[in-house]
């Protein structure tokens, strides 16, 4: 009977050996250690460059918009004055024409039906009008 593994070749003696060998793992992590100490400080220089100067002013936001309130029996409030669809139609086209960048505020009271809303959404966007947020409240 062949022995592996072991010297002796007395009882229990035919087993493999099942031991890691450590040694070159130990050796690798020792050269990676000196790679990243000798690499650390390379990583730190920081390139030389002379940035180009420009002024810029503060992003200003137009302070003209338009508010339209829906109330929860129909009625539309073009900034406080009541209008109609048909009215709302017509604004909304005259708007798009000369300032079609015009933010529009658009408050709903809280049993709006959905369609409703829909529908105001839809005839603002219908002209191109495309900046509009939704005025909620914020303690709710």
């Amino acid at each position: 009977m062949m022995a592996f593994g072991t010297l002796n070749s007395g009882a229990g003696g035919g087993r493999p050996v099942a031991e890691i060998n450590l040694i070159p793992l130990v050796d690798v992590m020792l050269v990676l250690l000196v790679v990243f100490i000798v690499t650390a400080p390379l990583l730190t220089h920081a390139v030389k460059l002379e940035l180009p100067r420009a002024s810029s002013r503060p992003n200003t936001s137009s302070a003209k918009h338009i508010e339209i309130a829906l109330q929860a029996n129909g009625t539309l409030y073009w900034n406080g004055t009541a209008i109609t669809r048909a009215e709302l139609e017509q604004r909304a086209a005259q708007l798009a024409l000369q300032a079609p960048d015009t933010d529009i505020h658009l408050q709903g009271d809280a049993s709006v039906p959905y369609g409703d809303m829909a529908k105001t959404l839809s005839a603002l966007a219908r002209h191109g009008l495309s900046r509009v947020g939704f005025v909620t409240d914020p303690s709710n």
